[in-house]
């Protein structure tokens, strides 16, 4: 069996990181919110919060948007250029920030840490990957180790977690695994390890 598919099917998380998620979710609703939350390498333990910029949102400023379009053209070609008959926008996707991506990871890398959550919004759909989701979350550079957290801010998302619409998935090679979400008050008694201790970046 692939090492990918030895993995726990169980994504957790602490209670404070889901209500980061959540109120960054809300606040950027109707855009699409999007973030990492980082923990220790070789640890499934996320803990330091980290917010990024949806650079599919229209920043104003000319060259930004400039880049925001050459870096859409890479992530959406042929149908997925389109959500529901009209033209993608940061309501209906989201792509990380080049620049500000390349910056965390190097941030990342000085602290020890992976991305052990890449999390983002959907405003419109249910909280499942959508193809562009999984195209984005797949390829050479992918990490099989990464929980893809999908939340839905739209009017009447069922709950899943308490009373948000807070999914967890593995997407390897275009597959998509949906797995568990255990919250915690810590990672003390939990089984991401007997040494973790609940702490706050």
């Amino acid at each position: 069996m692939d090492a990918e598919r030895r993995l726990d099917a169980v994504l957790v998380i602490r209670a404070d990181l889901v209500e980061d998620v959540m109120a960054h979710a809300r606040e950027e609703h109707p855009h699409e919110a999007c973030g990492i939350i980082a923990g220790p390498e070789g640890a499934e333990r996320p803990e330091r919060f980290i917010r990024m910029v949806n650079a599919a949102k229209p920043s104003g400023d000319e060259a930004a948007e400039a880049e925001e379009r050459a870096l859409r053209s890479v992530v959406l070609s042929g149908d997925h250029a389109e959500y529901q008959g009209e033209q993608r926008s940061s309501t209906t996707y989201y792509t990380f920030d080049r620049k500000e991506r390349l910056r965390v990871n190097d941030e990342m890398d000085d602290r020890d840490e992976w991305p052990v959550v890449i999390y983002h919004s959907h405003t419109r759909s249910p909280a499942y990957p959508s193809q562009v989701d999984i195209d984005y979350a797949s390829g050479p550079l992918s990490d099989p180790r990464i929980h893809y957290v999908i939340v839905s801010t739209r009017e009447g998302a069922p709950p899943t977690v308490g009373e948000y619409e807070f999914r967890s998935f593995r997407i390897v090679d275009g597959e998509v695994t949906e797995e568990d979400v255990e919250v915690v008050e810590s990672y003390m008694f939990s089984h991401t390890g007997a040494d973790d201790v609940p702490d706050r970046a």
